[in-house]
């Protein structure tokens, strides 16, 4: 139990036998005192003071005596300020704290809790490489599962692959139009990048076409559908999903090039999942649950065939579940995917990393599934999040001012590389270590920079403030992490000693109560699925062991008392960064 769980449980019993009366932590606050006043925590006394029938401060000094003369393990002193109850935690409890976690590499993990959550992130198109946007979702996805396992969820990774619809059959046609037999290998393109070059000419062209049918009278809306290579591409999804096989064996040869494309990226950026779906295979499931909506009355169908929902009465619209034509649409798929998940493995919660676009999307699902009476329903969780823009403003694939995610992980080391070679950092190591080390500091930038502000907010990218190793970034912490490590191959903790229990100053205090607060965050970024919660802590106490260095010698520490316990603060506090970055997704190096 952390120090305010503790606290709260000796206030509720302390002012039972002080008034006679059953309290519960609803009745009062707790908050960090403030800097300015002497103490570690207050005690908010206002709302008991109707209930008690006392003032704040008569309160405060009654609880304040109790607390001290009858839970010494835990309180030293205490003071009143206009209604709040300062309390001063003892040394001992801190050093406790200390002795005995600072060897423990998992500290702040918890046991199985026998709950398991599906979380779905990376989810790409198959007709174009993965992006910064990507990056972002699938940063988000892996950080956020990283923290629920580590607060005792079992955790299923998974992935579905857009493999189908009119997108696919844009790149599809254009390659038929445009290639000329060329494929990933003949003309050494990375197979997504390739297949997402003819999606980008797919836009261009059809660009050329509506100019000319516009200038022939058309309005833009008409010229779009008219167009004859977007007529071809509807055409292509007709005959695909009444599985043409010309058509099967051109999607499934160009669907290949961009796994192996993608394969690559994961591998680079350390994505990894337990399962993948394919959405040619989940909309079929998907269109059966649909015919079963109709017959419950659920769906209703339209004078030209197409089939819908109506949730005008919970607040939304109509919503389209199946084209006219008998072909699907995302819902569907989602639908089908739902209960796919669900009874693979029966799931307590399935979370959906999506941006924040999508949020309608999302209601709808949830909705739908409800009405359908689907076990999935309840546990459908949208993890929505904010997308990424540049300073240039937002990307779009079809007009080829996409983020390729490829580019930017190299760039990004390469921008490391040139400022670490610039310091001159680069002694002592071989050229196989340099390499890993660039990656390590890039990657993690990259990984920090992206999960550093809240899922829900929207972020402009700034690469070369995302290595600016003196600011919030991840080489920051990285740097810290090293430094710390460089200091214990200098100087070992003697195990053997034993700590007398001497006061603590300052600055030694406030990194042993940021550690003790270390299980607390790994549970609240869980509940709140927000990795930027661990990004900030880290930082935080990055900058408080920096503090507390810059004031305070370990090697020509005043005593071997202090050197020790110094020593054992620098030990638990690199494991614990070193903790925090691995859910991030990102590494830390020994030496920097």
């Amino acid at each position: 139990m952390a120090i305010v769980q503790h606290l709260q449980q000796a206030v509720i019993e302390s002012l039972g036998k002080l008034y006679g009366s059953t309290f519960t932590e609803k009745d009062f606050q707790i908050n960090q005192t403030k800097p300015e006043f002497e103490g570690d925590y207050a005690v908010v006394m206002f709302a008991l003071v109707k209930q008690l029938k006392k003032s704040p401060d008569a309160i405060g000094n009654e609880l304040g005596e109790h607390l001290t003369a009858n839970y010494p393990q835990y309180f030293s002193a205490y003071n009143i300020i206009k209604g709040f109850l300062n309390l001063t935690v003892s040394d001992k409890y801190w050093q406790d704290v200390l002795l005995k976690n600072y060897e423990n590499t998992v500290y702040g993990r918890k046991p199985s809790n026998g709950q398991r959550v599906v979380i779905e992130y990376s989810s790409p198109n198959t007709n174009k490489p993965l992006h910064l946007g990507h990056l972002r979702n699938n940063f988000l996805g892996w950080s956020t599962a990283e923290i629920l396992k580590a607060n005792g969820y079992e955790i299923i990774k998974t992935c579905i692959a857009n493999d189908r619809g009119i997108h696919i059959c844009k790149s599809m046609i254009s390659w038929l139009e445009f290639a000329n037999g060329a494929t990933p290998q003949s003309t050494g393109i990375k197979g997504d990048h390739f297949v997402g070059d003819y999606y980008v000419m797919f836009g261009d062209v059809q660009k050329k076409q509506m100019a000319e049918l516009m200038e022939k009278g058309m309005s833009k809306e008409e010229a779009e559908k008219e167009a004859p290579i977007m007529k071809a591409a509807q055409q292509m999804l007709i005959d695909w999903e009444a599985g043409k096989p010309d058509v099967m064996e051109l999607w499934r040869r160009m669907n290949s090039w961009v796994y192996e494309g993608f394969d690559i990226t994961y591998q680079r950026i350390g994505t990894d999942f337990d399962k993948v779906y394919y959405e040619s295979e989940t909309y079929i499931l998907g269109k059966k649950l649909v015919e079963q909506g109709l017959q419950k009355g659920v769906f209703f169908q339209k004078e030209d065939g197409s089939v819908w929902i109506d949730l005008t009465a919970d607040g939304l619209d109509e919503k389209i579940v199946q084209r006219r034509d008998g072909t699907s649409v995302y819902i569907t798929q989602d639908i089908g995917l739902a209960v796919e998940k669900y009874e693979q493995y029966k799931y307590d919660q399935s979370i959906y990393v999506v941006a924040d676009e999508q949020n309608y999307h999302f209601k709808v699902l949830k909705l739908i599934c409800q009405k359908l009476g689907l076990p999935s329903a309840d546990g459908i969780y949208h993890l929505s999040y904010g997308m990424v823009e540049l300073p240039t403003g937002r990307m779009k694939t079809r007009e080829g001012t996409v983020v390729d995610a490829d580019d930017l992980v190299e760039e990004i080391v390469k921008v490391v590389e040139k400022h670490t070679e610039e310091l001159g950092k680069v002694e002592g190591f071989t050229a196989t270590e340099l390499k890993e080390l660039y990656d390590t500091i890039g990657l993690g930038a990259l990984k920090f920079y992206l999960l550093r502000v809240d899922p829900k907010k929207r972020m402009i990218f700034n690469p070369e403030e995302s290595i600016d190793i003196h600011g919030y970034t991840g080489p920051f912490v990285q740097y810290s992490y090293a430094r710390i490590k460089s200091i214990l191959r200098k100087e070992g903790v003697d195990a053997n000693f034993k700590l007398e229990g001497s006061p603590l100053l300052k600055h030694e205090k406030d990194i042993v109560v940021m550690l003790e607060q270390y299980p607390g965050i790994i549970a609240q970024a869980a509940e709140e699925h927000n990795p930027s919660v661990i990004a900030s802590f880290a930082f935080q106490l990055a900058q408080a062991f920096n503090s507390f260095y810059n004031v305070h010698s370990i090697a020509n520490a005043e005593n071997e008392e202090k050197k020790q316990l110094r020593l054992r603060l620098a030990v638990m506090t690199s494991n614990v960064l070193k903790s925090a970055m691995h859910l991030l997704g990102a590494r830390v190096p020994e030496r920097m």
